[in-house]
């Protein structure tokens, strides 16, 4: 099982960032696409290789959060798709083993009493859009040992659930567990998750108290073993997402102390 780092807005480039990964023995880093070093048109695949050679260490990919595959403007959702296609090309060129992303919900309409979203509205669309985007990843990524692996959030509709499982017909896709973010939701993604664990394949792992996430584990009121044996039994990657160097040293420490 291996476990890596998030990127953090305290490393300031890709080179500190790494050596930060080795020094605290972890042995892949998460890139996030929504930081503006680490878009598609300024990565050097040359530089980003031979740092991963120099520091021993791998990368995953956090696809940029604001992806919506299924926007119902065409030029939109072009550019998103196109972004996720050519990632893929960079995941093949640097070996990039799990592509992370978010299912949008989409806009809604506030109504005097709920929430009305489009995708939810107009659903055999928004399916139809997911279906192509499945079909598209999964030509793209072809017989490359490259999954794209969907993380839930802040809890799933039945309009994403539906798309999920679209999503997972594919041998291209796979599914992230982000623990916090269940558990600031009172646990409603867990099923979810578990419902598909066969499809389990990363995890982002930090502690959670009440609304708060992404603390240093071990901080927080996560029933943290029971999710790491989660995470052996399906081979999981995992992420330890805290958003500070701190927390990120803190959550080491924390699983060292666990293996004494």
């Amino acid at each position: 099982m291996d476990f890596g780092m998030p990127t953090l807005i305290e490393t300031k480039s890709l080179k500190e960032c790494a050596a930060l990964c080795r020094a605290l023995d972890l042995r892949f880093i998460e890139l996030n696409m929504n930081l503006p070093q680490y878009q598609l048109p300024f990565i050097d695949a040359g530089f980003f290789m031979e740092t991963a050679e120099q520091y021993g260490i791998y990368y995953t990919v956090h696809l940029d959060e604001n992806l919506n595959v299924s926007d119902f403007n065409p030029k939109v959702v072009q550019a998103y798709r196109q972004t996720v296609l050519e990632t893929i090309t960079l995941a093949k060129i640097l070996k990039i083993p799990v592509l992370n992303m978010h299912l949008s919900k989409g806009v809604y309409f506030t109504l005097p009493d709920k929430k009305v979203y489009l995708f939810d509205v107009y659903r055999n669309d928004y399916l139809k859009s997911i279906c192509i985007f499945r079909d598209e990843c999964e030509e793209a990524i072809d017989n490359s040992d490259i999954l794209i692996c969907i993380e839930n959030s802040d809890g799933f509709t039945a309009f994403q659930t539906e798309a999920l499982d679209l999503l997972l017909e594919s041998p291209a896709f796979g599914l992230t567990f982000d623990i916090g973010h269940n558990h600031g939701i009172g646990g409603a993604d867990e099923a979810v998750i578990m419902k598909r664990a066969d499809k389990l394949c990363h995890m982002h792992m930090h502690d959670a108290a009440g609304k708060r996430d992404h603390l240093a584990l071990g901080t927080g009121e996560l029933d943290l073993p029971r999710y790491f044996s989660l995470a052996g039994i399906h081979s999981c990657r995992a992420v330890l997402e805290t958003k500070t160097i701190l927390g990120l040293k803190e959550s080491v420490k924390w699983m060292k102390g666990k293996k004494r």
